[in-house]
């Protein structure tokens, strides 16, 4: 896991709260089989939505993909703008209209 999505609030990542297992109430061979045999858990709770308990390299590979989505994304998007030939807006100016 990247070390900006340990933080509990981070850009371009999905915050994420570190807790030790022991401060769960999550049995222990569930985490077993998330950690050894890289088993995906769905925990279900009463009229709440699901969460789920997975591996760190499932995570890895959910920001990768993630990375490489905004990354065509940004790529789509220059070109639009490159084949639109409007004129790019100097940052200053972004800075003034935003009062930064």
């Amino acid at each position: 896991m990247t070390e900006s999505c340990k933080s509990v609030i981070s850009e371009g990542c999905a915050a994420m709260t570190t807790l030790k297992a022991s401060e769960t109430r999550i049995p222990p061979d569930a985490f077993n089989r998330v950690a050894y045999q890289g088993e995906r858990v769905r925990i279900v709770r009463r009229g709440g939505r699901p969460v789920y308990l997975i591996s760190e390299e499932d995570i890895e590979r959910l920001e990768a993909l993630e990375e490489r989505y905004w990354a065509e994304e940004g790529q789509r998007a220059l070109s639009e703008f490159r084949k639109s030939e409007r004129k790019p807006i100097p940052l200053e100016d972004i800075k003034t209209r935003l009062g930064l």
